[in-house]
């Protein structure tokens, strides 16, 4: 029997290698003459060289930051302004693609963007248009109405149709020269999307079909993509499968190892696919129900525990953070396992996971 849902996706995507060179064409479809680029850092001499080949591109800014703070989003809004822009493509990471959508949908407002930020005033009914053009293979951004914003160190996932972009445009060969690492933490948090929308309490079946085929995408060219970042097949299928992921979680929205990674980030400095990988692996063994062994049946895996060994694998491969001692010689496991309760997005695990039992997980990974 299955249970009612409503499914929505409003995003009009573009994928294909080399896509991203249309930019210019696309920008006047859409009738749009005076754009603001937002980039990742390492992209910055990239943006000025676009700003000064596509004519409908007036500016960029690069000055983003891992965890973006609303700072880097209240400096794009100031640029929108001076030069009266009318789009925002943000090219890069989750990090960029967050930020490019909270610029786009407050620089009309006449709030500070700490009141739409605190959820004093409601964000304003006329917005800049988004194109999300993502350099990674991951966050998912790109298909969301999520933007993960820190403002000091408070770091908050705000959930709001005013930032779902009005073009996806999703090229592989823009990740191709993601570092090894980046590509692992990136690739993880895809797999992630994908479990945690299949899993999360509010999945449904369009967003399940979507969720199997991102994690045997996943599953079967991670590995070759950090090994060989030229492998352009390799890329593709990430690219693919990272899509799909935002697609799996859009609507579900994520659940457990989630919730987890924002004191991970918060009070140990983890980057957020990273945080999130802390404990997929966990939460595979521990929402290993029936639903969960038939997707990892359907990737063409044995079990749960088959899909959790090699999600530690992974990890172990690209060098990331496993372990307690791994963060620092004074964790504080108490506040670990409370902080993550009381995070809103634990409510959406199927297993509930209270303070008692977080800390006995994250006791296992001493």
């Amino acid at each position: 029997m299955v249970n009612d849902f409503v499914y929505a996706q409003p995003v009009k995507i573009y994928f294909g290698a080399g896509e991203f060179d249309r930019v210019g064409e696309i920008l006047r479809e859409l009738g749009c003459s005076r754009c603001m680029l937002v980039s990742d850092r390492f992209l910055a001499d990239k943006a000025k060289q676009m700003v000064e080949s596509v004519p409908e591109l007036c500016a960029s800014f690069s000055d983003i930051e891992e965890n973006p703070q609303l700072s880097g989003a209240e400096a794009v809004v100031r640029m929108i302004r001076e030069l009266d822009a009318d789009a925002v493509i943000g090219i890069g990471g989750g990090s960029t693609m967050d930020t490019a959508k909270f610029a786009a949908a407050t620089a009309l407002g006449d709030a500070e963007l700490t009141e739409y930020y605190d959820g004093k005033k409601p964000f304003p009914e006329k917005r800049l248009l988004v194109i999300a053009v993502p350099t990674t293979a991951g966050t998912g951004s790109e298909v969301t109405q999520v933007s993960v914003m820190s403002h000091g160190k408070e770091k908050k996932t705000i959930n709001n149709p005013v930032f779902m972009p009005r073009i996806a445009l999703v090229d592989p060969k823009l990740t191709s020269t993601v570092p090894p690492r980046t590509t692992m933490n990136t690739g993880i948090d895809a797999m992630a999307h994908a479990l945690e929308g299949y899993w999360s309490r509010n999945h449904n079946p369009v967003s399940d079909l979507m969720a199997i085929e991102s994690v045997r995408l996943v599953l079967g060219n991670l590995e070759t993509a950090y090994r060989d970042g030229g492998n352009l097949e390799a890329r593709c299928n990430m690219s693919l499968g990272a899509l799909m992921g935002g697609l799996a979680f859009a609507l579900p929205k994520t659940a457990g190892s989630h919730a987890c990674s924002y004191p991970l980030s918060e009070d140990y400095h983890l980057p957020h696919g990273e945080a999130v990988a802390f404990t997929l692996d966990s939460f595979v063994r521990i929402n290993a129900d029936e639903r969960l062994q038939e997707l990892c049946r359907r990737v063409g895996l044995r079990d749960a525990d088959e899909l959790a060994d090699r999600i530690a694998a992974l990890k172990e491969l690209g060098g990331l953070r496993r372990r307690l001692g791994d963060l620092g010689e004074n964790v504080d496991v108490g506040k670990l396992a409370h902080d993550s309760a009381v995070h809103p997005l634990m409510g959406n695990n199927p297993v509930a996971m209270d303070e008692t039992k977080l800390r006995e997980m994250f006791e296992n990974l001493r």
